[in-house]
C-alpha cells in the first residue's frame, strides 16, 4: 500500500467535546502511514482540533451549512465535493441532524462504505424535537454499516438494525492520578484549601447546567470552602452567567471554557458532577473515573460509564439537595485519587486496543 487509506468523518463541528476527543484520540493511535482521517465539518469557523488535524497529515473540510441554513447549497456542496474527491472509499458520518444528505450524496457517488454512527441515547426535546426524530429515521437508509457508542445509544438510533459498540476509549495513562500534578494545577487555579467541584461539557441544555447550578449552590451551604470548575463553552453560556450572579455565586463558579490539558483539570477536582439528561456515553465521566475522581452522574446515562468504584449515580428526579448530600458521601470515597488503570482498561476502553480495531475495521473494509 503506497498511499494511506483516506477516511473522511463528517460531524457538526471539530470542537472540544466527546465526539471529536474520541476520533483525536483514535487518530493519535492509529497508524497514519496505513490509515489517514480527514473531516468535513458544517461551520466555517476555525476549529478546535484544526491545526492538529493538518500537522498528523488529515485534511479538514468547512461547509457554511449551520451557519447559512441553505439546504440546496449543501445538497450542490456535498455533491461536487464528492466528485472532486474520488479518493474517499470511506465515508464515516457522526451526525444524525444532517447526515441523512451526506450518505445520500455519498451512496450517489457510489462510495461503498457508508457509515452511520449514534452518540446519544436520547434527543433534547425541544421545538426541533420531531424535525430531529424524522431526521433519526432518515439517517440509517442510506448506511451500510452502523457502530453506537453504547447499547443503548445503538438501540436507541438503529432500532433492530445490527450495529457494533464502539467504545470511547481514553488514554487511560495519560489521566492516572498524579499528586504533584494536582498541586501544581491547584497552585496555578488559584485552588489551595477549595474543595473543588467539577464539570465537562458543552454549555447546551443537554447538559443539564441550570441544576447543576442548583446543586453547587446546596454544596456550598455545605462546604464554605467549596468552588466549581465548568469547562465548556456554548449557546448558553450567557444565561448560565445570569444564574450564577443571581444565586451569588460570582466568586465561586469559575468558566475554563476549552482546555487542551483536561488530564491535569482533572487532577484538581474533588468531585465530578455530571446530570445530564441524557448521554451516548459520558466519556468525560469515564475520564474522571480514570482520573481517581468520584462522579456523581444522572440516570441519564448509560450501564456501560460505571467502570470504577468511584462511579456514583443519582437520579434526575432527586432535588438538588439530596444530590449535594450524596456528592459530598462520594467524596469521601477511599478510591479517591488513587490509580484507577486497571479498571480502564478491563472494561474495554484502552485506546490503543480501540485504536487498533477501527484501523483494521477500515483496511478490511476498503479491501
Amino acid at each position: 500500500m503506497n498511499q494511506p487509506i483516506r477516511v473522511l468523518h463528517i460531524l457538526q463541528r471539530m470542537e472540544a467535546g466527546g465526539t471529536q476527543a474520541l476520533l483525536m484520540n483514535l487518530y493519535r493511535n492509529i497508524d497514519r502511514s496505513r490509515v489517514q482521517f480527514d473531516f468535513l465539518v458544517v461551520y466555517k469557523e476555525k476549529q478546535f482540533y484544526e491545526e492538529e488535524i493538518r500537522s498528523l497529515g488529515g485534511r479538514l473540510y468547512k461547509f457554511s451549512f449551520r451557519e447559512d441554513l441553505n439546504l440546496l447549497k449543501f445538497k450542490q456542496d456535498l455533491k461536487h465535493f464528492f466528485s472532486e474527491h474520488k479518493e474517499y472509499k470511506i465515508v464515516h458520518c457522526h451526525a444524525f441532524t444532517f447526515g441523512y444528505f451526506c450518505l445520500k450524496a455519498a451512496k450517489k457517488a457510489k462510495i461503498p462504505v457508508r457509515i452511520a454512527h449514534s452518540h446519544n441515547n436520547e434527543t433534547v426535546h425541544d421545538i426541533k424535537y420531531i424535525p430531529k426524530l424524522i431526521m433519526q429515521k432518515l439517517f440509517t437508509i442510506n448506511a451500510t454499516d452502523f457502530f453506537a457508542c453504547s447499547e443503548a445509544a445503538g438501540r436507541y438510533l438503529f432500532k433492530q438494525k445490527e450495529f457494533k459498540v464502539l467504545n470511547n476509549a481514553i488514554d487511560s495513562k495519560k489521566f492516572i492520578a498524579n499528586q504533584e500534578t494536582r498541586q501544581a494545577i491547584k497552585e496555578e487555579l488559584a485552588l489551595e484549601r477549595k474543595f473543588v467541584v467539577g464539570h465537562v461539557g458543552r454549555l447546551h441544555p443537554q447538559k443539564n447546567h441550570m441544576f447543576l447550578l442548583d446543586i453547587f449552590w446546596e454544596i456550598k451551604q455545605l462546604k464554605e470552602n467549596a468552588v466549581l470548575l465548568l469547562v465548556g463553552t456554548g449557546e448558553l453560556e450567557k444565561q448560565i452567567r445570569e444564574k450564577v450572579s443571581r444565586l451569588g455565586l460570582e466568586q465561586n463558579v469559575i468558566f475554563l471554557r476549552n482546555r487542551k490539558d483536561m488530564y491535569r483539570i482533572y487532577q484538581a477536582m474533588d468531585i465530578f458532577v455530571f446530570p445530564s439528561l441524557f448521554e451516548g456515553l459520558g466519556i468525560v465521566a469515564i475520564e474522571a473515573q480514570a482520573s481517581g475522581i468520584p462522579a456523581i452522574c444522572s440516570d441519564g446515562l448509560p450501564k456501560e460509564a460505571n467502570v470504577s468504584p468511584l462511579f456514583y449515580r443519582c437520579s434526575l428526579s432527586s432535588s438538588a439537595k439530596t444530590w449535594a448530600q450524596r456528592s459530598l458521601e462520594a467524596s469521601e470515597s477511599e478510591y479517591k485519587h488513587l490509580d484507577m488503570h486497571e479498571y480502564i482498561v478491563d472494561h474495554g476502553y484502552d485506546l490503543m486496543r480501540t485504536a487498533d480495531f477501527i484501523q483494521q475495521y477500515y483496511i478490511r473494509k476498503y479491501e
